[in-house]
């Protein structure tokens, strides 16, 4: 079978609240997103899938890895960590195997993305560019329609933000299907219905994309996958380690191979994605990838990839925190290691937004009716557990029966079997792949970055052979890239948005990924540099072949 192009589309901070999810997630009858429900119709529908973090950067860094962000560094919200050697973004991987690879636009995996990851990273990136039609590409489009902040937009704004929402496809806040552990209030409802409405925005952004590609012809040649990174961004879901805060929308289209109208209920993390992808091109799954193929090269599902699925929570910003969670098919298990510091700790950030000032305003409310006597009455036992200032030690919820996780049965006997199973489950594997949000986050730092300097990557060496230039470079994990463009180009400043989402700064130049050595054009300059996730970039080395003494004389072994 020809390798599949692909086409991610990713959005901020929902979860199954989409159409096609109707009957599988509560209040997903709520939804109007009728180019997603075509897209699972025409492919396979997950029910079942989870975020590694509840929180973007943490989660994205998981998806573009493979890897666990316990078990790479990458766990700490707003962090530039220094994975192992052997860890790579999963484009660079497709790039080295000839694919075209953009992404359009952000860059927010944790660590600071070298430019051999993508042909074309920037707000103009798209598979329409890549110079040769038949070349096969890697394109991936990440929304910020649905993040958090749009709920809490100016009537103005929030309008201009939702303007292919029409009138009605609009969501009434009367009919907002609150969940329980949410005060029924004119502010969570209104956030709710905001909410939706981003959500048939986003859609719509979707159908752009998927109507692109049949303009071009190339609908049935492309595999479209479609994620969350988390959950939605509200109190107890995003930076929470529960279902709200992990359980994710994940649709593959993929024509010739998957069956339209597939349903998939095993247990898969995001994570999954990036094995599964180079398995279903053909390509090599990296050893150390900790991800489950979900799908091979035929379109053959398997069938239970995962017993259990991971996830943690760690540094939410200036909020210290750690907490480790555990899914099975019927049960979620949750560890914190820090009971005494409440699940809702002031954060910055958040702490401005509606939802979270409504919360802290009625708890506030509470405490001076119980201060004069009064029994408190404007939140309920589950909502006051939200902002307490404490937590237990331990959470086990029967999710098939009580899929809000609003009766904690740790402490009943009746489910003992299940928390010692899923106590050992968690444990194991943390010992599996180690845990480093357990080592305190100073300590990494120093571990990574001596005296606060970054690590240099070594200059690449170069060779002109009789079989073309070839380069290596003594770093463990370092890639290499090579171009034609001269330095000295004007750099494009880093915006405000950028330094938030991590985009790389543009120098005007195009890399390329060495992957072997090649010939280029007679008389040309070629600059290389190395670049090592975490490290300093090398220094630049030129070579014009046609000048090089000893041109035709083997590489050094």
């Amino acid at each position: 079978m020809k390798r599949p192009n692909i086409v991610w589309i990713s959005t901020h901070d929902i979860n199954p609240d989409l159409g096609c999810y109707e009957g599988v997630w509560p209040g997903a009858e709520y939804a109007v997103t009728p180019n997603l429900d075509l897209l699972a119709a025409e492919g396979a529908r997950y029910d079942n899938a989870f975020a590694s973090a509840p929180v973007c950067a943490p989660a994205r860094s998981a998806i573009m890895t493979g890897c666990f962000p316990t078990a790479i560094g990458t766990m700490h919200m707003r962090t530039k960590a220094v994975p192992p050697p052997e860890v790579r973004l999963l484009p660079e991987l497709f790039r080295e195997a000839g694919y075209y690879c953009t992404n359009n636009f952000f860059t927010d995996f944790q660590v600071a993305t070298p430019p051999t990851t993508f042909d074309d990273c920037s707000t103009t990136a798209h598979w329409r560019n890549r110079p040769d039609p038949e070349t096969p590409f890697f394109a991936a489009f990440h929304g910020m329609v649905t993040h958090e902040s749009r709920i809490y937009y100016s009537d103005e704004a929030f309008a201009e933000a939702t303007v292919n929402v029409p009138p009605d496809a609009r969501h009434a806040p009367e009919d907002a299907p609150l969940p329980p552990y949410y005060p029924d209030t004119a502010v969570f409802r209104r956030a709710w219905s905001r909410y939706s409405d981003l959500i048939t925005e986003m859609d719509s952004w979707v159908g752009d994309i998927l109507g692109q590609l049949e303009e071009d012809g190339l609908a049935e040649s492309t595999m479209v996958v479609f994620w969350s990174d988390h959950g939605r961004g509200m109190p107890r879901a995003k930076r929470w380690p529960n279902e709200a805060g992990l359980r994710e929308p994940l649709i593959v289209r993929w024509p010739g191979a998957i069956r339209p109208g597939t349903v998939r209920t095993e247990l898969v993390h995001t994570m999954d994605l990036a094995p599964t992808m180079l398995k279903a091109c053909g390509l090599p799954v990296p050893a150390h990838m900790h991800g489950t193929d979900l799908f091979d090269e035929a379109g053959n599902f398997a069938d239970e990839p995962n017993q259990y699925v991971f996830a943690g929570r760690d540094r939410m910003d200036e909020a210290e925190d750690t907490s480790r969670t555990v899914r099975d098919a019927r049960y979620r298990y949750i560890r914190h290691y820090h009971p005494d510091r409440s699940a809702m700790q002031h954060t910055q950030y958040p702490d401005h937004l509606a939802t979270w000032a409504e919360f802290r305003s009625l708890a506030a409310e509470e405490a001076g009716q119980l201060g004069s006597g009064i029994k408190p009455n404007r939140l309920t036992e589950l909502q006051r557990a939200v902002v307490a200032p404490g937590r237990p030690e331990e959470e086990l919820y029967d999710v098939l029966a009580d899929p809000h996780e609003t009766v904690n049965l740790a402490a009943d006997p009746a489910h003992a079997e299940a928390l010692r199973r899923l106590r050992s489950a968690l444990t194991d594997w943390q010992q599996q792949y180690g845990d480093l949000g357990l080592v305190p986050e100073a300590e990494l730092i120093e571990q990574w970055r001596p005296g606060g300097k970054l690590r240099p990557t070594d200059t690449p060496q170069v060779f002109a052979t009789a079989g073309g230039l070839v380069a290596r470079c003594t770093t463990a994990g370092a890639s290499i890239g090579w171009t034609l463009d001269s330095p000295g180009k004007e750099v494009q400043p880093a915006g405000p948005l950028d330094e938030v989402i991590g985009a790389p700064q543009k120098d005007g130049r195009r890399w390329q990924l060495y992957a072997g050595p090649f010939a280029p054009p007679e008389g040309a300059d070629v600059w290389f540099r190395a670049w090592r996730l975490g490290y300093e970039p090398s220094l630049e080395v030129s070579i014009r072949p046609s000048q090089a003494s000893g041109s035709n004389a083997p590489a050094p072994e």
